[in-house]
């Protein structure tokens, strides 16, 4: 756990966006593609449709508008960054770093760049990390950006698994503030001894491609559900009281509650355990699914376009990841809402070339 010590300054978003694909894949679809129905993935999940990129994107395209928009946000520009951090399991390729691919696309030259492998919580370990390197001068403005593109390793001949995620990223500026405002506290866990509950078996140096592990489709992400349900609604609760508690908080001081959209079982589950009011969690997951890194700070650009933060509120952010990783963090918020509420329709769509429709099913290779 890390709490932020009294004689350094505080970290603070300054800056939100996010950016999810045009073409959707709704249960419909799923229901054409594998043995399963509309009514059994929404009991099961909470997921209506899920947004998928385009073939000719990367992981870094995605980033690229989110972070834009974040920089728009926060009224400034790539040369004004310090440090970008970009939290995903779907780099654009191994090496060089996905956020190596972003600061160039970006034109952030006078930035360091790297990544986060932390799965679903990639994102809360991001802002630990960012709070830690501007809290202690190494660095005024970071770029932390949560992106996912899950379409390329999921089995769509998996209905367990592919029906789950989706594709997407979201992004956040942080800058120096008080030492009473921005991220208070951050509370992050793992256990190794639990990363076979949800893996990718083949693909590094364990079990370089080959054509067997091609044949097994173990390239592919391989989930056991039931196992994975009961450990993360424990971590995530957890997490989040112990950043509470490190806060000087409690569950009621809570204004709102961003989840990591996992599955919609999990999420009410916690909140049944935090006893946190269902209006005070946010929940999108019927729209974009699960786009693990990516998930939180969607979630977080929705409601701040729709003016549901204003400055003084507490926000508790919370996750679980494969690894298996999970953590929480406390926020005091300092963004001012916008004017007027904005449309909550994908930013950055507008921006993408018209391209033919896709069908439902499209190869997803390793």
């Amino acid at each position: 756990m890390i709490r932020r010590p009294d004689a350094i300054r505080g970290a603070t978003i300054v800056g939100t966006g996010m950016y999810v694909p045009d073409r959707v894949l709704t249960n419909a679809d799923f229901e054409r593609m594998v043995e399963t129905s509309d009514e059994w993935i929404r009991e099961r999940t909470g997921i209506v449709e899920r947004r998928i990129a385009r073939p000719d994107q990367a992981s870094s395209d995605l980033a690229l508008i989110a972070a834009q928009h974040a920089l728009e946000s926060a009224g400034l520009t790539a040369a004004d960054l310090d440090q970008i951090i970009v939290a995903t399991t779907t780099p654009d390729r191994i090496l060089p770093s996905c956020a190596c691919t972003l600061q160039a696309k970006i034109g952030a030259v006078n930035a360091a760049a790297y990544d986060v492998f932390a799965a679903c919580t990639g994102f809360i370990y991001g802002l630990g990390l960012a709070r830690g390197v501007i809290g202690t001068g190494i660095a005024d403005t970071v770029l932390l950006v949560g992106v996912e593109m899950l379409s390329r390793i999921v089995d769509y001949t998996d209905r367990n698994t592919c029906v789950l995620f989706g594709d997407g990223a979201g992004a956040a500026v942080l800058r120096p503030c008080g030492p009473e405002d921005g991220i208070l506290a951050v509370s992050i866990h793992s256990d190794g001894v639990l990363g076979d509950l949800l893996e990718v078996p083949a693909g590094g140096s364990l079990r370089p491609a080959s054509a067997e592990t091609v044949r097994d489709r173990d390239h592919f992400i391989k989930m056991r559900g039931r196992e994975l349900f009961k450990v993360a609604v424990r971590g995530m609760e957890d997490s989040l009281r112990q950043a509470l508690d490190r806060a000087g908080l409690s569950v009621g001081d809570l204004d709102l509650v961003i989840p990591h959209q996992a599955n919609q079982r999990i999420i009410d589950a916690t909140r049944e355990r935090l006893g946190v009011p269902a209006d005070k969690v946010i929940l999108n997951i019927a729209r974009f699914g699960n786009t693990s890194s990516a998930s939180i700070p969607i979630s977080l650009d929705e409601v701040q376009r729709q003016g549901r933060l204003k400055p003084g509120d507490h926000v508790g952010f919370v996750a679980f990841g494969g690894g298996a990783t999970w953590g929480a963090t406390v926020t005091r918020w300092t963004m001012p809402a916008p004017r007027r509420s904005q449309p909550v329709a994908a930013p950055g769509a507008e921006a993408e070339p018209q391209a033919a429709a896709p069908s439902p099913v499209r190869g997803t290779g390793s």
